[in-house]
Parts: C-alpha cells; sequence; structure tokens
C-alpha cells in the first residue's frame, strides 16, 4: 500500500479524466460496503439510469469487482479496460521517483473508471477500498457520499480509535456535497460526521428518516439475508432517493421493492449447499462478526453447528472467537489463502484459552470444510438431538473466495 492521491490524479490525467465523465457515489464505511454499493446500483438501475459499480475485494474473479447496468465485465472488456490503464500506469511510472509506482488497486480504480466512461454510464457507485483521504477511489471527488458504519479495523493505518478511523473515512467527503449516514453508526462516528459536515457546508441525510416507508418491514421480500442488509438496504435506498431527488425525480417504491427482490450479495450469508446445511459469510472483523451472530440463527435455525474459521493476522481474532464460538459445536481452524494468515495452531491456542476444546487444525481450506461437513453428515448418535447439522464458513474474504473457486465438496446453488 502507498497512500496518497498523486498517483490517481496522473493516472487520470493520462487516462482524458474518466472520472469526469459521470456522476458518482462514493460508499465509505468499515463493513457493509460492497452490500450497500450493490444495492444502491440496483435501485438507480430500476429507475432507468445506466449505472456502473465498483467494488473490492472480489471473491472469485476480478471481473466481479466491476459491474456495468448490474452485470459483470466481460473478459474481453476487462482485459481491454486494465491493458489501458496499464499503459497509462507505465506513463505515469515513468514521472516517479525509482521507489514509487502505480499499485495494483489504483490500477484496478483506473481501469474501472476508464471502463465505465467508455461504457457511458450515468452514475458510478464506488466502494472505497481503506480509509477515505488517501484512498484511491477518492479520485471521483464523487459529490454524494455514504457512511455505513466504523468499527476498529486497520488500526495501523487509520488510528488507533473509532473518532481516528472516522477521520481518515469523511475526510473523503466532498465540499458542499451530501453525506449520507446509516443507523448502525457509533456515537463517536456520529459526532465526527456532525462536525465534518457543518466544516465543509455539507448536507447530512438520515438513513431512517430518507427511507422512510420505503425501508423494508419485517416481513418485507429481501433477497439479501440477515438483519445487517436490512440496515444496508434502508441506507441503500436512502442514499438513491438522494441522487433521484437531485435529478428531479421520486423515488418508485415498486423499483425499490424490484431490487430488494432480487439483489444478492455472494459470500454474506450465502447458503452454498442444503444437504447438509453450509453457509458463507465473510465476516472479517469482530463488527462484521458480531453481525453475523445476530442474524445466523435466522439460517440455521437451531441446528447443531460447525465453524470452519480462517482469518489474516492483523484482525483480532480473539474477539472474534469470543462471539462465534458459543454458537458453535465443533471447530476446525484453517488458513486463507494469503501470506498474512494467522497460523491455525494460533487460532486453536485461543480458542482454548477461551475453554473450548473441540477443535482441530487444517491448514488447506478444502480439507478442513470437508471435514465439517462429514461431521454435519453424520447420523446422530443416542442422546443427541435428531435435528440436521450445519456447517458455517467465515473469518476471511480471501477463506471464502478460496472455497468458491474450488467449489469442492460444496454443491453450487449460487
Amino acid at each position: 500500500m502507498r497512500f496518497g492521491l498523486d498517483r490517481m490524479r496522473r493516472m487520470m490525467t493520462a487516462l482524458g479524466s474518466p472520472q469526469a465523465g459521470f456522476d458518482a457515489i462514493q460508499v465509505l464505511g468499515t463493513n457493509g460496503k460492497t452490500s450497500t454499493t450493490h444495492m444502491i446500483s440496483g435501485i438507480l438501475g430500476r429507475h432507468g439510469l445506466r449505472t456502473g459499480a465498483y467494488t473490492s475485494p472480489h471473491l472469485v474473479s476480478y471481473r466481479e469487482r466491476v459491474r456495468i447496468a448490474g452485470r459483470e465485465l466481460a473478459p474481453a472488456a476487462f482485459v481491454g479496460a486494465v491493458a489501458r490503464a496499464w499503459r497509462a500506469a507505465e506513463q505515469v511510472d515513468r514521472t516517479l521517483p525509482e521507489d514509487d509506482h502505480v499499485t495494483q488497486f489504483e490500477l484496478l480504480t483506473a481501469a474501472a473508471l476508464w471502463e465505465m466512461a467508455r461504457c457511458e454510464v450515468e452514475v458510478a457507485v464506488v466502494e472505497a477500498g481503506l480509509g477515505g483521504r488517501y484512498d484511491a477511489t477518492s479520485v471521483i471527488a464523487a459529490p454524494l457520499s455514504v457512511l455505513t458504519n466504523v468499527g476498529l479495523e486497520h488500526t495501523r493505518w487509520l488510528g488507533p480509535t473509532i473518532t481516528d478511523i472516522a477521520e481518515e473515512k469523511l475526510a473523503a467527503l466532498a465540499p458542499g456535497g451530501t453525506l449520507v449516514v446509516g443507523s448502525d453508526l457509533a456515537s463517536d462516528a456520529l459526532a465526527v460526521a456532525r462536525r465534518v459536515a457543518s466544516e465543509r457546508d455539507a448536507r447530512l441525510v438520515w438513513a431512517d428518516a430518507a427511507a422512510g416507508d420505503l425501508a423494508l418491514e419485517p416481513d418485507g421480500a429481501l433477497a439479501a439475508r440477515g438483519g445487517f442488509q436490512r440496515t444496508n438496504f434502508a441506507l441503500a435506498a436512502a442514499a438513491a432517493r438522494t441522487h433521484l431527488l437531485g435529478l428531479g425525480v421520486e423515488l418508485d417504491p415498486r423499483a425499490v421493492a424490484d431490487a430488494a427482490a432480487s439483489t444478492t450479495i455472494a459470500g454474506r450469508l450465502e447458503v452454498v449447499a442444503m444437504a447438509p446445511l453450509t453457509v458463507f459469510d465473510a465476516a472479517h472483523n469482530p463488527h462484521a462478526v458480531r453481525a453475523l451472530v445476530e442474524s445466523l440463527g435466522e439460517v440455521v435455525s437451531g441446528r447443531d453447528t460447525a465453524l470452519v474459521m480462517g482469518v489474516l493476522d492483523d484482525k483480532d481474532a480473539a474477539q472474534m472467537l469470543e462471539l462465534l464460538l458459543p454458537l458453535c459445536q465443533r471447530a476446525w481452524f484453517t488458513a486463507p489463502a494469503s501470506p498474512r494468515a494467522l497460523p491455525p495452531a494460533t487460532l486453536q491456542s485461543l480458542a482454548r484459552q477461551l475453554g473450548y476444546e473441540q477443535t482441530a487444525c487444517e491448514p488447506r481450506p478444502d480439507r478442513a470444510l470437508r471435514a465439517a461437513r462429514e461431521w454435519a453428515a453424520e447420523v446422530p448418535g443416542e442422546g443427541e438431538r435428531e435435528l440436521e447439522r450445519a456447517v458455517l464458513v467465515t473469518g476471511s474474504v480471501y477463506l471464502i473466495g478460496a472455497l468458491l473457486r474450488g467449489r469442492e465438496p460444496v454443491e453450487a446453488s449460487r
């Protein structure tokens, strides 16, 4: 990671300023950004706007990061966009000091913006990567920003407190712009949002008030599972309404309902198999795990559950385990496909410190999942509950992505 916007600004110049060719909405926050981005894009698309969406990271393919009108880029289009951005990066690198260069994330972001301009999108919904102040996506200077929530993550780069992290994220708010905030916002972050909006003469919009009767009722049809997705959708509806009102268009409840019923989010409480029930959720920090725990019962419905977990070494694994282990009867610890993976033995040690002994270590994710599914498929022994068992896989986007790429032994349902 190389912080700063100078390289991105040079990239945009080399590419002909593609970010100036469309309206933009930037989605900031700790968790829920990808879901909220796709939901905003889905709602706006159903109001007749040609949308682009940029998210990160991906689960299976880099092409997931860029969608035009709700569809991932075709391979040829993706290759063309990356090749164009690569040529621009070579030009920019020649102007930089020897120890500096365009990063992979900057190149992908530039490719996405260039392709959106080429495809003549009317509005791009762009998920920030890390923070906001120096994130590559902030080169768009979006007039509308969305803040999902703020949790303690990436503290070595963003700061040690919620206030520090909120400051870094909201530094991307454009002067005179609009900030839409969700109900899942810590009080410290809310205080920063109020102050920054005031300092920048920006309008502050509340999701619960702006979404109003368009926020789904408890029995409303929402394809994305989990209570946290209802919060994300209410925020998305508020952001979409704010953008549409700027165009002189009212939010159509039927379009909102259609978007709710048809927008699915891969790797978020995703049921990938039924025999036994297997659920993937890319909760990668305590804030996300807490949201997962609050909604897991909706999916597993009281089943005994096996946990397959792998995390990166910069996460608060102990707190994540403290939240997850009380819900699980067995646990297999594994390693995500990353050089920053926390050793499975470390997770097992942390679990034992919490008094949890029913654990095993299996460095290979596919084997860990297979062992957990075999346990879940066993016929209950004497005195055990007859209810079917379930498997929960969580802890890292990289873990979920590796298993989705391999698919075995999980049946396809996506």
